[in-house]
């Protein structure tokens, strides 16, 4: 259920009104590595080195086959709270999330892929606003944690 903030910001912000991914186009799959930012600020890539953008965080490779990390990674990503799966495309182990604020139900847009060298690639942005606080490079920090956790423990 939507809360009185949450409905008053989507005055402004009319995504924020909304569930899930309701609101918000249906994405296309991303190329990771033709990806350009946006704006500065407001994302936070974790990708494998090499990439045409320097990643915020350097992933690196998992030891398991990449069609098992795709699915432990899925399952990390709709294990966070406010986190709905938004597209797939698993012809390419790429899937994208819609991760709501808490108090405010702000959407963001979250990529993950996962290379034929088991490297997982994961991309988070704010769809609204100049600036996160850090928000989007806390939840690929969180969410590659427990990455490694779900592994660890399979």
């Amino acid at each position: 259920m939507i809360g009185l903030l949450p409905r008053l910001l989507g005055t402004v912000y009319p995504a924020c009104a909304t569930e899930g991914a309701a609101g918000l186009p249906i994405p296309t799959p991303i190329d990771f590595n033709a990806l350009a930012r946006p704006r500065p600020g407001n994302s936070a890539l974790a990708a494998p080195p090499g990439m045409h953008v320097l990643p915020d965080i350097v992933t690196r490779r998992r030891e398991v086959p990449p069609l098992r990390l795709y699915e432990t990674l899925k399952r990390v990503a709709l294990a966070q709270p406010g986190t709905t799966l938004h597209a797939e495309f698993p012809d390419r182990l790429q899937a994208h999330f819609v991760a709501r604020s808490r108090r405010c139900n702000f959407p963001d847009l979250v990529a993950v892929q996962v290379t034929p060298d088991a490297m997982p690639a994961l991309y988070s942005r704010s769809v609204h606003g100049r600036g996160d606080l850090g928000a989007n490079r806390r939840r690929l920090v969180a969410w590659l944690t427990a990455l490694d956790a779900a592994l660890t423990y399979a």
